[in-house]
């Protein structure tokens, strides 16, 4: 007669913890069904398009690892917490913007100003979707489902801050009607040669197909030097300009990015453990680096006010880069 099994207490793949497993372990962990069979990655369709895709873009990666699903989000978000976190993000927000504008504050930028962030900040809307679409990508192509959930989140970060530039872009059409806010955002997203060096260089992180090489694109190179030349840097010349609620809100921006940073410093350490990647890993970075300084050099030129804006910008790059191990 069979010996009756023993019924296991949790989920077999957080069994061997030996301890009640977390809300973050529970509902984040081993959730992809299409990375069971890394040779047939979608039950339908062995030999589709999208079967032949995923096995070439995520399963032949020349980034390898013998267990992805042991990442784990330093922050261990999850749905539930991430929009608690992001509730308390936004009151914060909602209240500066109430505050400012019930202050006039708007009305009392200077013309100087008022061009510069016609220039250089409302059509960053555009930088933005650029980063949640390829944020989005990572969500599809990640070879687990705690490393696609952390790009989940950072791509719901960069719709949020969209948001609130096409906020803020309404806000200073009304105090400056005369200014082209909410007019030309496109056409200088696609002419002015500021942002030329960042359309570039997202144009060709956008169609860069190996998830891991997607993700350093990203998360290593483009991403951080939006952060500290678009929001940091920026933010830096607006306190210069007297602009305090735009230099506050920058700086709200930069809590997200922090938090983007973490799991990418986790993820690149995972990665690192297996002695082959680290010389790809590098040799990545240095494909991207010269993309993401033209890009801050081109921005910073343009930066009024903050002369050392590029040099700043592409030294915290740097050090950014030498903290994962994988900079020049």
């Amino acid at each position: 007669m069979s010996t009756p099994l023993k019924p296991l207490k949790t989920w077999g793949h957080l069994a061997a913890r030996r301890r009640k497993p977390s809300e973050y372990e529970i509902v984040s962990t081993n959730l992809l069904w299409h990375t069971r069979d890394p040779e047939q990655p979608w039950d339908v369709g062995h030999t589709g398009f999208m079967a032949d895709f995923y096995r070439r873009y995520r399963n032949q990666s020349p980034i390898t690892h013998p267990d992805w699903n042991a990442f784990r989000d330093p922050d261990e978000l999850v749905y539930r917490t991430y929009n608690i976190l992001q509730d308390g993000q936004e009151s914060y927000v909602d209240g500066l913007l109430d505050q400012h504008d019930a202050e006039g504050h708007d009305r009392g930028l200077s013309p100087e100003w008022v061009a510069v962030l016609a220039q250089l900040y409302t059509p960053s809307r555009y930088l933005l979707h650029t980063v949640q679409m390829a944020s989005a990508y990572l969500v599809h192509m990640a070879p687990a489902s705690t490393i696609a959930n952390c790009a989940a989140f950072q791509a719901a970060d960069s719709l949020r801050w969209l948001s609130n530039v096409a906020y803020r872009t309404a806000q200073l059409r009304q105090a400056h009607p005369a200014a082209g806010f909410g007019e030309r955002e496109r056409e200088l997203w696609e002419e002015l040669p500021a942002w030329q060096g960042f359309r570039e260089l997202m144009e060709r992180q956008l169609t860069t197909f190996d998830w891991a090489e997607a993700f350093v694109a990203l998360n290593v190179v483009a991403k951080p030097a939006l952060d500290e030349i678009v929001l940091r840097q920026l933010g830096v010349s607006a306190r210069r300009h007297g602009d305090v609620l735009h230099a506050l809100l920058a700086e709200s921006a930069l809590r997200d990015s922090e938090r983007s940073r973490r799991w990418t410093e986790a993820l690149v350490k995972q990665m690192s453990e297996v002695d082959s990647n680290v010389p790809q890993l590098r040799e990545w970075v240095a494909k991207w680096q010269p993309l993401a300084v033209a890009a801050i050099e081109a921005y910073g030129a343009e930066v009024a006010e903050n002369a050392e804006a590029g040099q700043n910008a592409i030294g915290a790059l740097r050090a950014f880069q030498r903290q994962l191990g994988i900079g020049g």
